[in-house]
């Protein structure tokens, strides 16, 4: 069962990857961004550790099915996930076709993701601390995620 829940993270992992190959070295590549963006290939490098990482999380608490109410956490584990396999192409896809709208819409699922991450480690925590705290280190790229967001928002914003 834990190469299923990998196989999702990296669908998930997938799906972002397909819809930034084009932005990358398109309009992404050309427009302003806040000065501690860093360089495209850490992103990379760092998603795919933070996916196994939510993958094992997600694992470890679907293995106490039989001793603990998972049912609400792995809930939040799936709608977290939802939220992540949208922010990407929102971001990346979404500048294309309707401009700085898609980078504030991308702020608000990004604000929402971090919320539901938040929510997915409370909820984890009783029924396995380590898979909570498997999620801690992609809840703090979020928030440092979320920062690059707003900030490529606003500077793309700009008159």
């Amino acid at each position: 069962m834990l190469l299923a829940f990998l196989a999702i993270a990296f669908a998930v992992a997938g799906l972002g990857v397909v819809t930034t190959i084009g932005a990358v070295d398109g309009w992404y590549a050309r427009a302003p961004h806040v000065f501690w963006t860093p360089p495209n290939w850490a992103f990379g490098a760092v998603w795919t550790v933070l996916y196994a990482l939510i993958a094992v999380s997600g694992w470890l608490v679907w293995l106490r099915r039989y001793q603990a109410r998972v049912n609400g956490p792995l809930a939040l584990y799936v709608a977290q996930l939802v939220v992540n396999s949208l922010w990407t192409p929102v971001f990346f896809g979404g500048y294309p076709l309707i401009g700085e709208p898609a980078l504030w819409i991308a702020v608000a699922l990004i604000i929402a993701l971090d919320l539901l991450v938040v929510a997915t480690i409370a909820a984890f925590w009783p029924v396995s601390r380590v898979a909570a705290l498997l999620l801690v280190p992609y809840l703090l790229w979020i928030l440092y995620a979320s920062t690059l967001n707003w900030g490529d928002a606003a500077l793309n914003s700009l008159p």
